[in-house]
């Protein structure tokens, strides 16, 4: 009893003099205003700013952070027989409230508040263990630990957290360039995969996509050698690049309106419904016994119909869009020779006439059929490119369109030749002809490299796989509710940003909506995300709102800082004003998965498996 009086007298610093909601005022006592204090041969830390203390309100103990301090002069000081000057001054912390002791655990939140006069106490070593212990019960049982770091203001306390209560959620890793950011994300799942790797449920029922714009992430060993890479590229010439290269993606995916609509900047009152009308034929057609049967089968009837059409322009607009799906991509003026070489206008009449005819009576339709034209009708087969095959079926339902005055050859044109520019690029980084999409062949971890490929390619390929690889997921969880998916994005402010003004309005927000619904509906299909930024002022209010735990590495912008300390409503004064100047790989933790922010400095994790992102050494290269 003894030693517990003498210890509770060393540990008492002090007594609330002030209580304004979360924010208490303790006015510390003149005998404890030295650094350290000692106990037992112990150096014991003094109150700080950044640390804890614990206020006695009878036998309930709640727990603050010391956020600051400050001194006032004893207005009474004269009438008080001082034996130092220094005595006048009183010292007072500024104290905000973050939980309290309920039985052997510490309890995050505000359950009552101190009053006037209540004992204050700096934390034993154990109580300050209960603080830091962030492994949660979940329905009654202990989460599974992963060690992440140490606390960075005492060296061997490690910092450990619940795999479920971190994984199970969306993450945001934020960070100016060089401050850790990265290796970070890797340390975290570099852990993850050395724990779990060998186990065949992991194999089984998770995957990992990782978004990797910088190419960081793509080598051999990082995070782990067990993955799939796709080093992705729009720079290399198509005949260098081989299938095994490319993304596998089926047909049937990109027939998809808005992906389309995306693809060609379809205006949304014109273009959108003609793309629309499109698919309705595209389905009719491939969902016949016999396709290319069908197809050929329209075509025949749409050279049938230009040709008996008696308004020339008309006609021969109609007969040039015909060859674009019938005849090879060459000149204009090769094209026009096949198309009319059998068969001419008569400018008086107004009818199509075969040319080698004894008279020039229009053109029946038995002599059609004996053109050569018509013969290529009959021979016609599906491009193998996928692109091409929809920009065929774009040009017939053009046709069609144009014949029943439904559209303007105008307002339509511009749209299909936008998505024709695309098929290039769009042919090295996607190939068509797989049968089944299986980006993981097998793994459980895939890496899409986008540090070689356009800008339209790097905002377009996360948008397609992702959505593809959700959507797929959905389907499966519904049928087997123990299926995990990951999407990790790298420099997420690349295609999460609402600022950007390289694209029009409706790409734009089809690519926010995408991934906003990923990050509010995921959770119900055991879909999670995790993004890193160097900016995440740039990124969408929506996801930022919707993330559960955050890495917070050094930040400088006051753009990002205020969007940080807007979002994140647990994050504290000490917490977000040491934003600014944390050193690298040291990062503030926050969120679900912990109590309370504490500042850590990460892991490290073993040469091979770190990122490619090291700033270089100009030195070395100068000698």
């Amino acid at each position: 009893m003894k030693s517990q009086l003498n210890l509770d007298a060393i540990l008492n610093v002090g007594k609330v003099i002030s209580v304004k909601g979360r924010t208490v005022e303790v006015l510390v006592s003149k005998t404890k205003n030295s650094s350290v204090l000692l106990y037992n041969g112990e150096i014991i830390k003094n109150v700080s700013v950044g640390s804890y203390i614990k206020i006695c309100k009878g036998f309930k103990e709640l727990v603050g952070k010391i956020e600051g301090e400050y001194i006032t002069e004893d207005k009474n000081y004269s009438q008080k027989p001082y034996k130092h000057e220094r005595e006048r001054i009183k010292r007072i912390l500024s104290i905000s409230l973050l939980g309290y002791f309920e039985g052997n655990n510490f309890k995050q939140g505000i359950k009552e508040l101190p009053l006037l006069d209540n004992e204050c106490f700096l934390l034993t070593q154990s109580e300050v263990d209960k603080v830091h212990n962030f492994i949660m019960k979940i329905k009654g049982v202990p989460d599974l630990k992963m060690k992440i770091g140490n606390l960075a203001s005492e060296k061997g306390r490690s910092v450990e957290v619940g795999i479920n209560s971190l994984l199970a959620s969306h993450i945001g890793i934020f960070g100016n360039t060089g401050s850790g950011k990265s290796y970070t994300l890797a340390s975290i799942y570099n852990k993850l995969f050395k724990k779990f790797q060998e186990n065949d449920g992991f194999k089984e029922n998770s995957k990992f996509l990782i978004i990797d714009f910088n190419g960081e992430f793509s080598s051999a060993k990082c995070i782990t050698e067990n993955k799939t890479v796709y080093n992705l590229s729009t720079r290399k010439q198509i005949d260098e690049i081989s299938d095994e290269e490319k993304l596998p993606l089926n047909e049937s995916t990109l027939i998809d309106v808005e992906l389309l609509s995306i693809l060609a900047n379809a205006t949304e009152k014109t273009q959108k419904p003609f793309i629309t009308r499109t698919i309705k034929l595209y389905k009719k057609v491939t969902s016949t016994d016999y396709p290319i049967d069908y197809f050929r089968g329209i075509l025949r009837n749409k050279l049938e119909d230009i040709l008996s059409i008696t308004h020339k322009d008309r006609a021969h607009s109609l007969l040039d869009y015909l060859g674009l799906i019938l005849l090879d991509e060459e000149s204009y003026e090769s094209r026009t020779n096949q198309l009319y070489e059998e068969i001419e206008w008569h400018n008086t009449l107004n009818y199509f006439f075969r040319k080698n005819a004894l008279d020039r009576h229009q053109i029946t339709e038995m002599e059609i059929q004996q053109l050569n034209l018509h013969g290529r009708v009959n021979q016609y087969e599906f491009p193998d490119n996928a692109i091409q095959k929809i920009i065929h079926f774009l040009y017939l339902q053009l046709i069609n369109d144009l014949y029943n005055h439904k559209s303007l050859q105008e307002h339509i044109g511009p749209a299909i030749n936008k998505l024709k520019s695309k098929t290039n690029e769009l042919d090295k980084v996607f190939n068509f002809q797989a049968d089944s999409p299986d980006y993981f062949q097998g793994k459980n971890i895939l890496v899409i490299n986008l540090n070689e490929t356009n800008i339209d390619i790097r905002k377009l390929i996360p948008l397609v796989v992702s959505k593809h690889i959700y959507d797929n997921h959905k389907i499966r969880n519904r049928e087997d509710g123990s299926k995990y998916l990951n999407i990790i994005i790298d420099e997420a402010h690349n295609i999460l940003s609402y600022n950007s003004e390289r694209e029009s309005a409706t790409w734009k927000d089809y690519r926010l909506e995408t991934f906003e619904e990923i990050i509010k509906e995921g959770r119900k299909f055991g879909v999670f995300l995790t993004v890193a930024s160097q900016r995440p002022s740039d990124i969408s209010d929506t996801i930022i709102s919707q993330l559960h735990n955050y890495f917070l590495h050094r930040l400088i912008n006051n753009f990002d800082i205020q969007k940080v300390e807007r979002t994140i409503s647990y994050l504290d004064r000490v917490s977000s004003e040491a934003l600014s100047i944390l050193p690298t790989g040291t990062c503030i933790l926050a969120g679900l998965s912990a109590h309370i922010p504490v500042i850590v400095e990460i892991d490290k994790i073993p040469d091979e498996n770190e990122p490619e992102n090291k700033t270089i050494k100009p030195t070395d290269f100068w000698d």
